[in-house]
């Protein structure tokens, strides 16, 4: 993640006490098997949060749900540092605010909470500003891709559905997909954390030719699996480029997923991981991916299993009246 930054605070405008703006950001799936770092889907898991300018010099804080143990309550926390980072890219600082969030969307699992967090700071800010001040979508992919390292993450979560994204140079680009009506993602999220950057260090430098053409291959293939032939799911999902080497880091998960695909469903890693999420083809398929992995419930791991729907519409934006 780049670095944060208050683009010189004293030549900043400052916001006025009383504004309010409350955005709701989907939960996100990167890679999806061989996509990696280009394509990502969007799930009805949502953290919501509620900006509030005060007068005062003051954080405060209203945290519930996924997290709020753990995270700071401080200038410190993500959302802040993202807030005031946007903030002074749109021209203005803030004198104190209140952040309340309930977040959903579980921590350290590969579903994007961090991209949640950051799309809900630029599109707050966006909001907060006057509106002669305030830019389109194609910023917020721009700053929060930028802050990411990559749009894979943040891209469906500000226009939902599944995101192509690529980047030309400095600039960040995603294109949106709708995906098929019978594709049904089921979520298997296991009781252990595993950040990105320890999965990203298991990563060789350099990969086989014959692997990169056969991945390239296989994330074509993605495409047309998820938009418009799911019956193509499970070749299309085979990865070639980072599953593998992270499975030392997620053993349960790289089990659980081979044992998925053993039985002709169409398994990866979610994001970085540790999350198993499988894209079935029908409701019927996601029923039995759900009894399977609760049937693997052991005293090693658990698994917490969902069936969020794919999120067609990203992140929603409410400016409060005053």
């Amino acid at each position: 993640m780049t670095e944060l930054h208050d683009g010189g605070a004293a030549t900043l405008a400052a916001l006025p006490s009383g504004l309010s703006v409350t955005v709701r950001v989907p939960a996100t799936s990167a890679n999806l098997g061989p996509g990696y770092d280009s394509l990502g889907l969007a799930v009805q898991l949502f953290d919501t949060v509620t900006v509030e300018t005060l007068d005062s010099g003051a954080l405060e804080f209203t945290l519930a749900g996924e997290g709020t143990d753990s995270v700071p309550r401080d200038g410190s926390h993500l959302v802040i540092r993202s807030l005031e980072s946007a903030l002074a890219q749109l021209g203005y600082r803030h004198q104190g605010l209140h952040l309340s969030a309930e977040n959903v969307i579980p921590h350290g699992r590969g579903l994007g909470s961090s991209a949640a967090a950051v799309v809900a700071a630029a599109l707050a800010a966006n909001g907060l500003v006057p509106e002669e001040a305030r830019r389109g979508l194609d910023w917020a992919l721009q700053f929060t891709s930028e802050l990411e390292g990559h749009p894979d993450n943040v891209a469906p979560a500000i226009f939902g559905a599944l995101a192509l994204s690529w980047q030309d140079g400095a600039a960040f680009h995603s294109a949106r997909a709708e995906v098929h009506a019978d594709v049904t993602p089921v979520v298997a999220i296991p009781d252990f954390e595993l950040s990105t950057e320890l999965a990203r260090t298991l990563l060789p430098a350099q990969v086989d030719h014959h692997d990169a053409a056969m991945n390239s291959g296989r994330a074509a293939l993605l495409v047309a699996a998820l938009t418009s032939q799911p019956e193509l799911l499970v070749p299309a999902t085979r990865d070639y480029l980072h599953q593998d080497y992270r499975a030392t880091a997620m053993q349960p998960s790289a089990e659980l997923i081979a044992a998925l695909r053993e039985r002709g469903h169409a398994a990866v890693v979610s994001g970085a991981g540790p999350t198993v999420m499988t894209l079935t083809r029908s409701a019927e398929e996601a029923r039995e991916v759900e009894e399977f992995i609760n049937r693997r419930q052991s005293a090693g791991v658990s698994w917490r299993v969902l069936r969020p729907a794919v999120d067609r519409e990203g992140a929603k934006v409410e400016v409060h009246p005053r």
